[in-house]
């Protein structure tokens, strides 16, 4: 196992797309905190002045980076014939899928930590955080189990597919649909339980008597919406960039629920991968 997790560690560091990835959210995290210490100096209207509302940002989209990560270092295993070298010389298959997650976890990580580490570019204009720092502990707790399950789920469909470019195409289709389907769910619970609409009269255009909005979703719906919500790791990251976290607990026990599962589940397959 040694061996193995030495040798991925040392591709990753000559690895391109680990780079890449790692400049564009460097420089994403810059431009995207630059940009609301810009909103925050001319004092616009309806826009945030304290540095909490930016700086989770990159919990919605840093699925992406890892799905194509993943799949561009893993599928590179089955290009090049690495995995049935590793193989051939003794390695066993569960020490391999064990070693490929683990690298791929750390890539994530300090994926992440490139975001954090830009992020603080605004400290200057915006002042440091008001959550305090245990909810910022808490944040970043569901941001790393969180980061553990895309890497699980992503490692998942990296070492059973034989193809890079359908590997790429599945994982970035996935996180799309995951994040699809959790932004689906958190304005679905956005809807308000009394709309009111607007009425044109002599005197111009005035707000209607509030009625109930037949959007609002309550009862046993709202609940499954809300665990389903908290459950997908793209829910928790649109949760934790609009700081509206009301169940970490639940978020920790699902992230840890989606990164032993089908990592156990990978495993159980890949053993009986043929590798020809």
């Amino acid at each position: 196992m040694y061996n193995l997790l030495s040798g991925n560690i040392s591709r990753l560091w000559k690895d391109k797309t680990f780079w890449l990835c790692m400049a564009a959210m460097l420089a994403y995290a810059v431009i995207y905190m630059l940009n609301g210490c810009r909103q925050a100096r001319l004092g616009m209207e309806g826009y945030h002045t304290s540095i909490d509302d930016y700086y989770f940002h990159f919990a919605v989209s840093i699925g992406l980076f890892i799905a194509l990560f993943s799949s561009m270092f893993l599928g590179t295993e089955y290009s090049d014939g690495t995995i049935r070298n590793k193989v051939v010389v003794g390695h066993t298959r569960a020490d391999i899928y064990v070693a490929n997650l683990a690298v791929t976890f750390l890539a994530s990580l300090l994926i992440m930590a490139a975001w954090l580490a830009g992020g603080l570019v605004a400290v200057p204009e915006l002042g440091l955080w008001e959550l305090s720092v245990p909810q910022l502990l808490v944040y970043l707790a569901i941001a790393v189990l969180f980061v553990a399950a895309l890497s699980s789920i992503f490692t998942f469909v990296a070492m059973l597919s034989v193809n890079k470019a359908v590997t790429v195409a599945v994982s970035i289709c996935l996180f799309l649909g995951m994040l699809f389907v959790a932004s689906t769910l958190y304005n679905g619970l956005a809807q308000p339980e009394m709309a009111s609409g607007l009425e044109v009269t002599v005197d111009g255009v005035k707000m209607g008597e509030p009625t109930p909005n037949p959007a609002y979703i309550s009862g046993g719906m709202r609940k499954l919406y809300e665990f389903l919500l908290d459950f997908l790791p793209t829910g928790q990251g649109i949760m934790m960039w609009q700081l509206e976290i009301g169940n970490p607990i639940r978020m920790i026990l699902s992230s840890v629920l989606l990164t032993v599962g089908p990592a156990l589940g990978g495993m159980a397959l890949f053993s009986r991968k043929n590798l020809k």
